[in-house]
């Protein structure tokens, strides 16, 4: 028994057998997967899922208010600035507050001299082009006052939880003003009502509220960014697992928390965050990075994905495609914009239902379940604004990621890369800020030159009077649409030598897909180096036993 006849006729252990049997199997790769998968089936949970259930134990909200009880806020309302004032009565100095932020005055100082990022300052896109120092009125639609930038803050576009047409009212109650007409008074009452039962609705922001500008930025659904749109407002679990309603249902402010209402997140040429700290560490911190809550060893004990953190973002992995429900614009050619049939403007539209073709914007290019472009991200970003010299001779990058694979703080890091071509100054080689919307604009005169002249003039940087076309890049994070864990990327994604996504990222050696001759030639000499050392082992104590019972 235990014993197993040799061709010569001499006995040997069974044991020496399988020991040989193991290594060539486990020089071939096979062992090791097999434990490997039975430590991911049978390990406990996750580290990262672990953590992130301490660190956001509950979402919910409790108020000491009845905002419908509260006497200043029964009167009728008869324009948005009356809301704001009865709302101030209390929550004195919120506006005051909201004032200082990007949200009011779309500006962020630059390091460069005499330049200020943001619509309202120097920075331009490639999509609506500019803000023109908050004159273009098509961009306003989403700026955070009752009127424009001249009236009061509007407290109700992030706080209010029914979505309420305030314009529509007030423009109604305006009209019936001095009608004593029975029928017309009862109108009035019934808007009136409309109005304060609005009001009454306060709540924290609410992700249709956040999305009602953020989705639709770029001057439509899914235009701009492609990991923001309408289809976030509810979510199933395998569009987002954050925001799902059967997964976490965390609204924006979760993870974009706020102090003073400045909200976390990017803001242009500065870090988004200036450190990667988990909430374990300090419950202070803000909850904009992944590490945040999953900290930077998020996988099971021993994983190897634990090894990866320190050089790719969370996001490479967990968002394989971007635009999975509703189409992104990825093209824009506004040289083709201006073309009239009958004299008229027309829209073409496409296969997703969306504009091909709009004579006052140009071509479009619309895609879904994109696969995103990878670049080394430390949370900063690299910006053309209007004041800076080009070169037209190449591809001009309006927005992209800084860092490199030398960077502590850089990551491989999915995006949207946002091609199209748009105006700019031949002479002066610098890009141009046409105005767009309003009476003089480009979208009711057709004059793409005077658009310009206008334009820049708001911004006060002087044109040549000669402009061209130069075809254009923008980047854009992708970090929205956290897919489930099975639907994450597997290995060889990208440790393949053909179709690699990380095919950009150059300059460093990646297993799978890289080869070097050196590092194959050491890998063979320690692979037949541990069987010959394991064979050895074998055949010495095959012919030290001589053949004798155990």
């Amino acid at each position: 028994m235990g014993k197993t006849k040799t061709s010569c006729g001499k006995q040997r252990p069974k044991t020496t057998l399988l020991l040989i049997f193991a290594a060539l199997i486990f020089m071939t790769g096979i062992l090791p997967g097999a434990i490997a998968s039975q430590q991911v089936s049978g390990a406990d949970e996750a580290l990262g899922i672990k953590l992130a259930k301490q660190a956001v134990r509950s979402d919910k909200h409790w108020t000491t208010t009845d905002h419908s009880k509260m006497e200043i806020l029964k009167q009728n309302f008869t324009s948005g600035d009356q809301i704001t004032q009865a709302c101030l009565s209390c929550h004195t100095d919120a506006s005051m507050q909201f004032e200082e932020t990007i949200h009011w005055t779309w500006k962020v100082p630059s390091e460069k001299e005499g330049v200020m990022n943001g619509k309202a300052g120097h920075a331009i896109n490639n999509f609506c082009i500019s803000g023109n120092a908050m004159e273009d009125k098509g961009c306003l639609s989403c700026h955070a006052g009752w009127n424009g930038t001249q009236g009061e803050v509007n407290c109700l576009a992030c706080h209010g939880k029914e979505k309420f047409n305030y314009k529509e009212a007030f423009e109604d109650l305006k009209a019936f003003e001095g009608d004593d007409d029975p029928d017309t008074l009862e109108i009035v009452k019934e808007v009136q009502e409309e109005v304060k039962n609005a009001v009454h609705q306060i709540t924290m922001p609410q992700r249709e509220n956040c999305g009602e500008c953020h989705f639709k930025g770029g001057g439509g659904d899914g235009v701009k960014h492609g990991d923001l749109d309408t289809s976030l407002a509810k979510p199933n679990k395998m569009l987002d697992v954050h925001m799902a309603a059967e997964g976490a249902d965390f609204t924006c402010t979760r993870c974009h928390t706020t102090v003073k209402h400045n909200i976390a997140g990017r803001l242009y040429t500065r870090p988004a965050a200036a450190e990667r700290t988990s909430l374990i560490e300090d419950d202070m911190a803000t909850k904009i990075t992944c590490e945040s809550c999953h900290s930077n060893l998020p996988h099971k004990t021993a994983s190897k994905m634990n090894d990866h953190t320190d050089k790719v973002a969370c996001q490479s992995c967990h968002i394989p495609e971007f635009a999975r429900v509703n189409p992104t614009k990825m093209w824009w050619d506004w040289t083709k914009a201006g073309d009239l049939k009958d004299g008229k403007p027309y829209v073409v539209k496409g296969e997703f239902g969306k504009p091909t073709y709009k004579s006052i914007k140009g071509e479009f290019r619309w895609e879904k379940n994109v696969q995103p472009e990878y670049f080394w991200y430390n949370g900063s970003f690299a910006n053309t604004t209007i004041k800076e010299k080009i070169d037209p001779s190449g591809i001009v990058e309006v927005s992209h990621p800084l860092g490199d694979k030398n960077d502590p703080d850089a990551r491989i890091h999915p995006f949207k890369i946002h091609r199209g071509k748009q105006p700019y100054d031949k002479i002066n080689q610098q890009m141009v800020a046409p105005l767009l919307s309003g009476p003089k604009g480009f979208w009711t005169t057709f004059d793409m030159n005077d658009a310009i002249i206008r334009g820049n003039k708001t911004l006060d940087v002087p044109y040549s009077g000669e402009f061209d076309y130069v075809e254009t890049t923008y980047a854009f994070p992708i970090t929205h649409m956290v897919a489930p864990r099975e639907n994450a990327l597997s290995c060889n994604e990208c440790h393949i030598r053909e179709n690699s996504r990380l095919a950009s990222i150059t300059g460093i050696y990646l297993p799978g897909r890289d080869r070097s001759n050196f590092i194959d030639t050491l890998g063979i000499i320690a692979v037949l180096a541990a069987l010959a050392g394991v064979m050895l082992h074998g055949l010495g104590r095959f012919f030290t036993r001589n053949g004798k019972e155990e």
